[in-house]
């Protein structure tokens, strides 16, 4: 068998340039590693911001949107080969990805893919779980005749070397190595929970433990060596809701696979409520982030619009706060993250709020503590954020935190106050608002629109 290896792709990598070696042969292509990035996830905990948008392409910092960090993380560590799982609400999130150009991955072998679900000759199937929508892939993962698969998760806001872990995987043989992090132990039931020897080798393995025993929590992150994950994946096909975490990885442990636990100290953050992910955002502008999006040495790629520069006018305030391209800003923004195309009118007053990309804001407004998705309208003179810290009568295990949310194409009146624990969505009218107000712990969601 003849075998041509090409050297396709240079990228470099703290100052050093490094290559990534493909092989040609049996009219297959080989590739070291693959990633599989699981991002068809609804995020209903996010609640209205998600109602149209996959968690994924949620906005992020500015002008990113969440699966910018995963695959900012694959190519920086050199993983030149990834399938985009998608399913719930995947439009945006496909019209982002595109070919891959911003990220560099878009090849003529390899690159990125978006892998929805899709009809086979005998059925039609959504994914129904994690490793349910990665055995549909099969295909798609062989074709590549991997050594090693890297399961990943695209909701996540984090820099993670994989290289370095899959040095990991390689040193101590493992079949499969799972990215682990230690969490408060009051935490630990949130998180599938491992428990290691002194070489990092797992001897347990527990799914949302209601008494864990250990607080190094799994990530989610993964590397399989190939034949285990695809041994695996058929084994439990029939499975109902297969997932990694209930029935893969306790699987492969069950039947004496080597497991081992890269322990991961970094940032990572898991945006999967409201509250975490106005966390998240507002960490970005602390006087020294824990979360750096400025090192030069391991950059954050996205797909962003050709917009002009942003303008300040003379009378406008701004300190501690993130400002994309192309925003207007003719009144006051302190400690908040604005998307690109934002307008801030006259006299109006912003502090501690994501404001995303497209939103117009009007004049002698006061907004505090709020998210406003994309392209939503704010009237004159509206206030977002008074009131007591009253509990969301609809949902109160996701408006909370006293912020108010506001959906993506959404208009409020002029000359309205909504309180806190709040969410609105749709196109609203004066008469939605009785007496002017939205009081807190309420939420307006307009006809057709979702929770």
């Amino acid at each position: 068998m003849l075998k041509i290896v090409k050297n396709v792709h240079k990228k470099k990598k703290y100052g050093i340039m490094y290559a990534i070696n493909l092989k040609w042969g049996d009219n297959m292509m080989k590739k070291e590693m693959i990633a599989m990035l699981l991002a068809g996830g609804q995020g209903s905990r996010l609640g209205v911001l998600t109602a149209k948008v996959a968690k994924p392409a949620v906005a992020f910092g500015g002008k990113y949107r969440i699966i910018d960090f995963p695959l900012s993380n694959c190519i920086n560590s050199g993983i030149d080969t990834v399938g985009v799982l998608t399913q719930y609400q995947p439009l945006r999130l496909n019209t982002h990805i595109g070919i891959g150009i911003p990220w560099d991955l878009d090849r003529n072998v390899g690159g990125v893919s978006i892998l929805p679900p899709y009809e086979k000759s005998s059925n039609s199937e959504w994914y129904t779980g994690t490793a349910n929508a990665i055995y549909q892939n099969l295909d798609y993962m062989e074709q590549y005749n991997p050594d090693y698969v890297l399961i990943l998760s695209g909701d996540h806001i984090y820099k993670m070397d994989y290289e370095v872990m899959l040095d990991f995987h390689k040193a101590n043989k493992a079949d499969v190595t799972i990215a682990a992090m230690p969490v408060p132990i009051e935490e630990a039931s949130r998180f599938g929970i491992v428990v290691t020897d002194s070489d990092s080798k797992i001897s347990e393995f527990e799914e949302k433990p209601e008494h864990p025993s250990s607080n190094l929590a799994s990530m989610g992150i993964y590397i399989f060596n190939w034949s285990v994950l695809k041994e695996a994946l058929i084994r439990l096909k029939d499975q109902p809701n297969c997932d990694f975490g209930k029935h893969i990885i306790p699987y492969c442990h069950s039947k004496g696979d080597r497991l081992f636990a890269y322990e991961y100290n970094g940032y990572w953050k898991d945006v999967g409520t409201l509250s975490s992910y106005w966390e998240a955002n507002m960490e970005l502008i602390d006087i020294i982030p824990e979360f750096n999006l400025y090192e030069e040495f391991w950059k954050i790629y996205t797909n962003s619009a050709n917009l002009p520069p942003q303008y300040i006018s003379d009378r406008a305030v701004v300190d501690r706060c993130i400002i994309s391209n192309g925003t207007e800003i003719y009144g006051e923004v302190h400690s908040s993250v604005l998307g690109a195309g934002v307008t801030i009118g006259e006299g109006s007053v912003i502090r501690d709020s994501i404001i995303m990309r497209d939103v117009e804001i009007g004049k002698n407004c006061v907004i505090e503590k709020a998210i406003i998705a994309e392209n939503t309208k704010i009237g004159d003179n509206v206030t977002i954020g008074i009131g007591a810290d009253v509990p969301n009568r609809m949902k109160p295990n996701i408006y909370n935190g006293r912020l108010a949310t506001i959906g993506e194409n959404s208009v409020v009146p002029s000359g309205v106050q909504i309180g806190k624990n709040t969410a609105i969505s749709g196109v609203t009218a004066e008469e939605d608002y009785a007496g002017g107000v939205l009081a807190s712990g309420e939420t307006l969601i307009k006809a057709g629109e979702r929770v």
